[in-house]
């Protein structure tokens, strides 16, 4: 028996890269928008969200990223519903980037069509958040197509991130009660935007590593449990 690891399927390394764009642009984006933001004024200034950024000298990155994210989604293959709700959360993360909000927006600037923009930028990333805490909860947490349930720790990581982000959104929807100089000095939404985007982001830097590991499998089906076999057989990798 060849006990060389043999080379993953291109389709593999296809989605594992996909899925590792798509984290590590959600874990690199609030970083990015705050510091960039900070050697743009040279004052280090928190918005009351993520999104505000769109106003400042942040707008193309934040656009650009969220356009990445929303690009990376829509072309991920995987197997049904993966494939479906990937292509529903890109549309979403396109959506989040192209109708801005207007938490942010100079005083006196806002219109009712800017308004009620802005609705639809809440509603998409509502539903965005929504679509990613279920690929952790859900998705992520399935056997793969060889059968192999995800090991435990891993599970762990993805249910530990699919329930920040859930929080998140609670925790940021409530907040809307404050009173408005409270929001403005605690800036819950922006803490509470930064702790789901980081959570999705590394629940699919995770998942990107259990797709890796678990297409480098030996060729050739497992034995039948009971069936005799004396070979020594390759450990299962878990995805």
């Amino acid at each position: 028996m060849d006990l060389e690891t043999r080379k993953p399927p291109q389709d593999a390394v296809t989605v594992r890269r996909l899925r590792l764009g798509i984290g590590s642009v959600g874990i690199a984006l609030p970083v990015v928008l705050v510091v960039g933001h900070l050697v743009a004024t040279r004052h280090l200034t928190l918005l009351d969200s993520l999104s505000g950024y769109y106003h400042t000298e942040m707008r193309d990155v934040f656009v650009g990223a969220l356009c990445a994210v929303g690009v990376f989604l829509i072309s991920y293959r995987h197997r049904w519903p993966d494939d479906a709700l990937s292509t529903v959360a890109g549309v979403l993360a396109i959506a989040v980037a192209l109708f801005p909000t207007t938490v942010g927006a100079p005083a006196g600037t806002t219109s009712g069509t800017d308004r009620t923009i802005g609705v639809v930028h809440q509603a998409a990333a509502a539903a965005l958040f929504l679509l990613l805490a279920a690929f952790c909860l859900f998705l992520f947490t399935r056997p793969d197509r060889a059968g192999l349930p995800p090991s435990r720790s891993a599970n762990r990581v993805y249910r530990a991130c699919g329930l920040l982000i859930l929080a998140a959104i609670t925790l940021a929807l409530a907040s809307t009660a404050l009173p408005a100089d409270v929001r403005h000095t605690v800036k819950p939404v922006l803490w509470c935007e930064t702790v789901a985007v980081l959570a999705f982001g590394a629940a699919w830097v995770a998942k990107s590593d259990a797709l890796f590991r678990s297409a480098d499998l030996p060729d050739g089906p497992p034995a039948a449990e009971g069936s005799g076999h004396t070979g020594t057989p390759a450990a299962p990798a878990r995805s």
